[in-house]
């Protein structure tokens, strides 16, 4: 067992001399320096004339909150500003002290007998605010959806989504309330709920002011403008990149040893040592020679496991080092967890502290009963956590999250691995943050994580008052440009973009409230507000590029454009050739090894295209030809034929290695220097199939052999320049019809081609590059100008009469917009899909079904996770599942009628069945251990959809209370009574 064993701080080790600390005074200099930045500035709507009166000089200039503490300028700017009574936006950095200035603002309603609204993203998060301002203001409660506690007190805590919902209903509290705290505003960029923050921002209160916290945000003055022109009052801005606690950022290669200060607590990138990180890589497959050396072992990346691992040696060297605590990133649940039990044989605890921990732990799973303290999730967690180390993601049952995090809190865990949930709003820094990985799936596809999300998680190093500085650890493999780190570390925090879409819902309660036109939520959304403000900068755009068009001026233009065109024309046709002749069908058969074959080969200068008649090509050996697996029957099905297949071809290739030493092919002429290889050729790249073949070596792994062959090539094109082409019709036995007439076309335009008056032309070849150069600016101010028409127009204007449509043919509002009975069941409906659940309602499917049933099928409509292989329901369950798909295709059917954009796969694809026999077993009174036997999911991510559920069937109460369906009423009533009930509704900790 490695146990917890440290250094002094100041020792360094041979390959970790960057981690020694910085003098403390010249540390101080530093942040003193940075505190001066902070930037103040403010929009004012059209017209506004600014009064001199403030909030402070009602109250005797008293304020309304005393620190026992130095204020940062960017807190005394912002405070100053809610004194006046008049909005703000801060933008910091995590942990930089944003909630100062929330909680001046509550204070100040507090004392004005005002009511002030605090809304965050997330329940969590809600919770932890509420405890945090019990603490200090007694007159607090809180919404959340699952909980409710004194609703009726001066400050409110909620989601955002309680506060959208609260402004659609006419509540009394949105009558009365004075402030609105917005906290992690910079949630409005995100994909499915950004939405919400846009609703309820332009349907807030005319007379509200608010307090807008958010992540460092580079258009931060765009936000406050539109803020200032939709509700018609100043927006101040106070901006600061000021970190409290400096960072210093290193990399780690996979499978080397050592770290590498690449960006310093100044900022400064250092060039030199990020170079040298990235040459110290060792790429999969070299470890086993390395090891052999005795020099270095591979790491994690290349599946060593324990004491072995990246991340063991990594997590040692920080606990060595008092770079403790460290909170260890990761994008998968189930890497988090593979990790930490990497960690098997370290414990990091001292007696008193496993004592602390176990004393803590089972005061937080009092509350469960005794078949639930028995999961595998609460069992297997304990004996981890007593060793300092911990393990923090979505599908952690809550209460488990919820211990871990107070554990955290308290010092006790040394070491957390962690979803990037955790960088979100929870205000738990550590000394240390390490990247396992910098990929992240984002629903669509793995992609690298952006500069901005770099910047939110690394922001959790470094605890103000505690660390003189914080520090951030890359760990880096060979698959990772050298552009893509440097952009990660030194990028800039990602704009605050609108996500604005529209939604039925949102339609419906637009219809159904006061002034009864979404138009208006559309014309004062910040999407509509981005689309008008870009039209200067689009105008600007497309004179720049007239001016250069019309500046190329260029000798028998028109003849020029004529001949132009053919030879476009030229060009697509014998493409339409080439996919016909050479497609799998028609080629496979001759791609024997050894045929001569003609490929495309890689240009030079790709920027100037060439305008000659032929490809640039070269010439190779087929060596053979094989299928390319996806893995996915889906994606095969849906790619062009030709992609499934490649060729191996012996060519001419140039080498070269990138930054991190992996190698690059480039294609050229045999008569260009390079050597021999067998690269993969798509059979798309083939321009011609020679009749003639080359006798095949036995072996063509010598250097020399293929040199030979290569040479062999040469010569034989020597004798015959053409290659002998195989004859698509003779030799191949094509005889379609479209073949036939583009066969035709071309013979046609060769004609045309030899008569032509500009052929003849001196210099044609430059004048035809100078047209291209001039048609593609002409596409592009054409492209600028339709986008340019379509800022001026009303955002999504054709999608609204779209929907709208939909709504009246599916009779959710009359033809003069009034909303029917199905109208007024979807506009209670905002956690599920609305049309296809409320078609159920109707249909009378709900209404015959069993509660068990019932649960069980609308469960479907709130798990969103993809199970592999996930088990088939039962047989009725299936059948359930199977109406659920006949009512969604009607409505998706529906919205293609009425040329609404929609997916039909994708949103088919939306309603899973992956947990109606867990849910149903749930419903049914089973325990909770039982039903993660017969489920693979996680257990947090259940207890989440389960939740979820419950959401759902208090909507849909109050959608059948709005109807008078009191029999239906009652029925999901009583399904709530029987989910809601153990550990899948255990009370927050928080609360």
């Amino acid at each position: 067992m490695w146990s917890l064993k440290r250094k002094s701080i100041g020792e360094p080790s041979s390959s970790e001399t960057a981690l020694s600390l910085p003098q403390k005074q010249q540390q101080r200099e530093d942040n003193q320096q940075q505190q001066v930045t902070c930037l103040h500035d403010v929009s004012y709507p059209q017209g506004y004339v600014p009064s001199n009166a403030s909030e402070a000089a009602l109250h005797d200039n008293k304020p309304a909150k005393e620190y026992p503490f130095a204020l940062d300028p960017f807190q005394s700017e912002a405070i100053k500003c809610l004194d006046n009574g008049e909005s703000v936006m801060v933008s910091a950095h995590t942990s930089a002290g944003k909630t100062v200035v929330a909680l001046y603002a509550i204070a100040m309603s507090l004392r004005n007998k005002q009511r002030v609204i605090y809304t965050s993203p997330i329940k969590a998060l809600s919770n932890q605010k509420y405890r945090e301002f019990k603490e200090e203001f007694s007159d607090v409660g809180l919404m959340t959806g699952d909980v409710t506690i004194d609703p009726n007190a001066s400050c409110l805590v909620m989601t955002t989504e309680i506060w959208r919902s609260m402004q659609y209903k006419g509540s009394e509290v949105t009558r009365e309330v004075a402030w609105v705290i917005f906290d992690e505003v910079h949630y409005m960029r995100d994909r499915e709920r950004g939405v919400v923050w846009e609703e309820s921002i332009v349907m807030a209160p005319k007379n509200s002011r608010f307090v807008f916290l958010s992540a460092t945000v580079p258009n931060a003055k765009e936000f406050a403008d539109w803020v200032a022109k939709v509700h018609k009052q100043p927006c101040h801005i106070v901006y600061t990149d000021y970190r409290p606690t400096p960072l210093q950022h290193y990399i780690f290669p996979a499978g080397g040893h050592g770290l590498y200060l690449v960006v310093d607590e100044k900022g400064k990138f250092r060039e030199d040592s990020f170079h040298k990180a990235l040459n110290a890589l060792v790429p999969p497959g070299e470890g086993d020679k390395k090891r052999e050396n005795g020099k270095r072992q591979k790491g994690l990346v290349a599946g060593k496991v324990g004491e072995e691992s990246d991340i063991f040696k990594m997590v040692k060297m920080i606990i060595q080092r008092q770079y403790d605590p460290v909170i260890i990133f990761s994008f998968s649940k189930r890497e988090c967890e593979f990790l930490a039990m990497q960690m098997a044989k370290m414990d990091l605890t001292v007696d008193d502290e496993k004592v602390n921990i176990e004393s803590i732990f089972w005061s937080a799973m009092d509350m469960l009963s005794n078949d639930d303290k028995k999961l595998p999730q609460v069992s297997n967690m304990l004996p981890l956590l007593k060793r300092g180390i911990g393990v923090h993601h979505s599908g952690l049952l809550p209460i488990l999250k919820e211990v871990i995090e107070i554990l955290f809190q308290e010092g006790l865990l040394k070491c957390l691995f962690a979803t990037e949930t955790f960088s979100i709003g929870l205000n738990m820094p550590a000394k240390t943050v390490v990247f396992t990985n910098v990929r992240k799936f984002d629903g669509d596809k793995f992609r690298w994580i952006s500069s901005g999300e770099y910047i939110q998680m690394s922001g959790r190093a470094g605890r103000r008052g505690i660390d003189d500085r914080g520090i951030c650890i890359l760990m880096v493999d060979d698959k990772m440009e050298p552009s893509t780190a440097k952009m990660m570390l030194k990028g800039s925090a990602d704009s605050l973009n609108s996500a604005f879409h529209l939604s039925y819902n949102m339609l419906l309660n637009q219809i159904r409230s006061e002034d009864g036109n979404p138009e208006n939520l559309l014309r004062n959304s910040f999407y509509q507000f981005q689309a008008d403000r870009s039209i200067p900068d689009l105008e600007k755009q497309a004179k720049v590029l007239e001016e250069e068009r019309n500046s190329m001026i260029i000798e028998e233009e028109d003849s020029l454009k004529n001949y132009y065109n053919l030879l476009q024309q030229y060009k697509s046709l014998k493409k339409d050739i080439r996919d016909i002749v050479f497609s799998p069908k028609y080629c496979l058969p001759f791609l024997q090894p050894g045929r001569f074959v003609c490929i495309e080969c890689t240009r030079t200068d790709e920027k100037s295209p060439s305008f000659s008649i032929e490809d640039q090509v070269t010439w190779g050996v087929v060596i053979e030809f094989e299928r390319v697996k996806t893995g996915n029957k889906d994606d095969e099905s849906r790619k062009p034929e030709d992609s499934n297949y490649t060729m191996n071809v012996l060519t001419r290739c140039v080498v070269s290695k990138d930054g991190v030493g992996k190698k690059a092919f480039k294609i050229v002429s045999l008569k260009e220097p390079g050597e021999p290889l067998v690269v993969s050729v798509p059979i798309s790249k083939i321009i011609s199939l020679s009749s003639a073949r080359l006798p095949m070596p036995k072996d063509i792994l010598p250097v020399q052999t293929r040199e030979n062959m290569l040479k062999s090539t040469s010569e034989f094109l020597t004798r015959n320049s053409s290659g002998l082409p195989l004859d698509p019709e003779t030799n191949m036995g094509i005889r379609s019809g479209s073949y036939q007439k583009a066969v035709r076309r071309i013979e046609a335009l060769e004609n045309l081609f030899d008569k032509h008056e500009i052929a003849k032309s001196s210099l044609i070849e430059q004048k035809l590059k100078v047209l291209h150069m001039k048609q593609e600016l002409s596409s592009k101010i054409k492209s600028i100008k339709r986008q340019m028409r379509s800022s001026t127009e009303l955002a999504f204007k054709d999608e609204l009469k779209a929907r709208k449509r939909v709504l009246r043919k599916l009779g959710y509002v009359t033809s003069d917009d009034v909303v029917e009975l199905k109208g007024k069941v979807a506009c209670e409906i905002s956690s599920a899909e609305e049309l296809t659940l409320t078609e159920l309602m109707f249909n009378g499917v709900l209404k015959d079904l069993k509660v068990e049933e019932m649960v069980s099928l609308l469960s479907c409509f709130v798990w969103q996770e993809k199970l592999k292989d996930a088990a088939k329901p039962r047989e009725e369950l299936e059948l359930l599942f199977t109406q659920l798909q006949d009512t969604a295709q009607r409505v998706a059917k529906a919205q293609l009628e009425a040329k609404v954009q929609i997916n039909v796969e994708s949103f088919m694809n939306s309603f899973r069945p992956d947990i109606m026999e867990a849910v149903y077993a749930w419903a049914k009174g089973s325990k909770f251990y039982e039903i993660m036997e017969i489920t693979q999911v996680f257990e947090g991510s259940l207890i989440r959809a389960i939740r979820r559920l419950e959401e759902v069937l208090r909507q849909l109460i109050l959608a059948a209370k709005s109807i008078g369906e009191t029999e239906l009423e009652s029925k999901f009533e009583d399904a709530v009574s029987k989910i809601k009930r153990d550990i899948v509704f255990a009370a927050s900790l928080y609360v």
